[in-house]
């Protein structure tokens, strides 16, 4: 089973990480620090943390990725300010949510994170009659077998982790390129373009561009005629 470790000085917010989680199958262990913390882990690893930002989630991000510890960890922030996100990047951190917590967000975060990782127990993505195979970065229809760059793949795969969802370019830079990234934020949507064209035999995912705002998913057989 996959043990969660759920990291915050608020008994009521790791009451709601918790209860947010283990209906989905995962096992949670709660933790106040992240003293705390680091014995759960030395008695039993972890496959996701969710940290509070008050609890020293960053400190412990940063103390785990300086050992070699990839494990992907979740920053819960109280407000979404640049200095924040900057200290959440910079710690090795795998992205922030901010609070008050939204418990289906968690979910949907966790599964995505775990999956990306190969956690999970297939790795395999479905969407329509389309499969996205994590191991070897393809997408796999009933008629062909599309290779993506791993980039690629994870933008194609945030997006369909939250269909109808809109994306700013900025909200994908930081999430999947890192906030330190030299890339431009058109660098999104050369991706985008990309994505696009080995995608257009494919009727049950398309990216819509929202103008002025970014890019959604949307998942479904489109119409012709």
């Amino acid at each position: 089973m996959v043990n969660i470790l759920a990291v915050a000085s608020q008994k009521e917010l790791r009451r709601r990480i918790t209860a947010a989680l283990r209906p989905c199958g995962y096992q949670v262990t709660e933790a106040a620090s992240r003293a705390e913390a680091m014995e759960c882990i030395g008695r039993e690893p972890a496959q996701l943390i969710v940290a509070g930002y008050e609890a020293g989630g960053c400190e412990l991000a940063a103390e785990l990725r300086a050992r070699g510890d990839a494990v992907p960890v979740i920053i819960l922030i109280p407000q979404t300010h640049m200095g924040e996100k900057r200290r959440v990047f910079r710690s090795g951190a795998d992205g922030y949510m901010p609070l008050p917590l939204d418990e289906e967000e968690l979910q949907m975060r966790a599964e995505n994170l775990l999956w990306r990782c190969n956690i999970v127990a297939d790795a395999v993505l479905r969407v329509g009659s389309c499969e996205f195979r994590a191991n070897s970065l393809q997408l796999v229809t009933e008629e062909e077998t599309i290779d993506l760059r791993r980039m690629e793949f994870l933008l194609l795969q945030k997006l369909l982790s939250y269909p109808g969802r809109i994306f700013t370019r900025a909200q994908l830079m930081d999430e999947l390129w890192g906030y330190d990234s030299e890339s431009e934020p058109r660098t999104v949507d050369t991706h985008v373009k990309i994505l696009r064209k080995k995608l257009r035999h494919i009727d049950d995912i398309r990216i819509q561009t929202v103008r002025g705002l970014g890019y959604r998913a949307v998942v479904g057989r489109r119409t012709h005629g």
